[in-house]
């Protein structure tokens, strides 16, 4: 969504005239066409990133190979610690970009979509530092292999199924002390006759 904003804002109001006498498009972050231009490619490989690495985390469940999680994620984490580069870069550029701007009235116009585009930039690095930290979890998490039923069998062809965890494994020979759903039966219960046939 932050990207949405940054490239959106970028887009639709950051290109304005500079006055009447001046009739092409300039980019309002100092008239600086390589400032607009970067954050708009910035925020739309972030948007279309986060449409491929949503594919993948729907999916990611029914990944059980330890090694294709690695590889699911790898990507994940790399892609997500190279936007928030990225969006750094952004972020100081277009600041810097910004603070360089004399406003004339057709730029006062596009104002607060350029502060709209510096400070979205700003909150893409915090979000994709966690989405960054959250991939490095789901590496360490998917290299754990206690996670993986397979880990519980033995490597040999004739290994058996172990017990059950809390048990001892071995199976009791003691019996039942009475068995269930059973009564003390009477020879005559009262009021009841055993029926002559």
């Amino acid at each position: 969504i932050f990207s949405i904003v940054v490239f959106g804002s970028i887009v639709n109001e950051c290109y304005v005239n500079k006055d009447s006498q001046h009739p092409e498009l300039l980019c309002i972050f100092n008239e600086n066409e390589s400032a607009c231009s970067y954050g708009i490619a910035v925020g739309v490989i972030a948007f279309f990133g986060c449409i491929f690495f949503f594919v993948l985390d729907l999916h990611f469940q029914q990944i059980s190979s330890v090694k294709d999680r690695k590889r699911a994620v790898l990507p994940d984490l790399g892609f997500s610690g190279f936007l928030a580069f990225l969006w750094f870069v952004a972020f100081c550029f277009l600041a810097n970009q910004w603070q360089r701007t004399t406003l004339t009235r057709g730029f006062a116009q596009g104002a607060d979509a350029a502060r709209a585009a510096i400070t979205f930039s700003f909150f893409s690095i915090i979000i994709w530092v966690v989405l960054a930290l959250r991939a490095l979890q789901r590496y360490r998490l998917g290299t754990d292999m206690s996670l993986f039923a397979t880990e519980q069998f033995g490597t040999e062809p004739s290994a058996s199924y172990p017990g059950y965890p809390g048990g001892s494994g071995v199976e009791s020979t003691e019996t039942y002390q009475s068995p269930p759903f059973t009564e003390t039966l009477e020879a005559n219960p009262k009021g009841y006759q055993v029926p002559a046939y």
